[in-house]
Parts: structure tokens; sequence; C-alpha cells
């Protein structure tokens, strides 16, 4: 036994405390590595949910039966579908281009969505700013041969 421990390297007085000073080092950028996941799981929910809610509004637009209620059905299926997805949006617009409903029977034509949501970064790292603007448009054609 003693020729076992004789083996052993011997740990002197400098090796004391080094554990704790890795954990010390380390520990806050984990810490950090861990908030920019967080931070970059929101943002890009955050995309996925936007683009999703422009699509929605645009097909909305696209199966009304005229160009007023094109734009309060897009406003409201939008509004709805960012809810839907628990969006943390700070504000959110909605514009829609309903010009092709002016265009003859016959020829094509679509209507766009953009929808615009501020998300909110807040808490999540000391210097990410309070919010980022997000944007998506999508387009919806509209029936070439129904009356417009």
């Amino acid at each position: 036994m003693t020729k076992l421990l004789n083996r052993l390297p011997a740990r002197g007085p400098r090796d004391r405390g080094s554990s704790v000073v890795e954990v010390v080092i380390l520990a806050p950028a984990l810490g950090l590595f861990l908030a920019l996941i967080i931070a970059g799981g929101r943002v890009a929910l955050a995309h996925q949910a936007v683009e999703a809610s422009a699509a929605e509004a645009a097909r909305a637009a696209s199966i009304a039966r005229t160009q007023g209620q094109a734009g309060a059905d897009a406003r409201t299926a939008a509004t709805s579908s960012l809810a839907s997805q628990s969006t943390r949006c700070v504000s959110t617009s909605v514009s829609v281009d309903t010009s092709g409903f002016a265009t003859p029977v016959g020829t094509p034509a679509s209507v766009s969505a953009t929808v615009t949501c501020q998300v909110d970064l807040a808490g999540l790292l000391p210097g990410l700013p309070g919010s980022m603007t997000i944007t998506a448009t999508m387009r919806s054609p509209l029936d070439t041969y129904r009356e417009r």
C-alpha cells in the first residue's frame, strides 16, 4: 500500500483553491452564453411568428369580397395570429396593399400584407437593446375570375 501512495503525485500548497478560481472564471462566461442562446431563440421564434401572421393576413385579405373588408380582415388575422403564438410584441403594425382589387376581372392580381413587430428583449442581457423590430411581407393571389 505504501508503494501505491508513493506513486501518486504530491499535491502542494499551490494547487489549493484552483477549482474555485476556474468556477469563478467560467460561471459568468457560461451565463452569458446561455443568455445569448435564449435571446437568439426569442428572436428566431418572433421571426417565425411574424412571417406566419403576415401569411395569414395576406390570405385573409385575398379571400375577402371587397377592398375595405380585405384590409380589416387582414389586420384581424395578423393580430389574432400573433396573440395565439404568444409573441411578446411591444408594438405591432399591419399594413395591407389591396390595390389588386382594382384590376379588371381576368387579370392576375394579388394582395400583400406587411406585419411589423417590436420584440421585447429587455432584461435578457445587459447591453442588449430593449426591443428589436422584425418585419415580414407576404403576398397572396386573388382569384382571377371572381367578381371584384
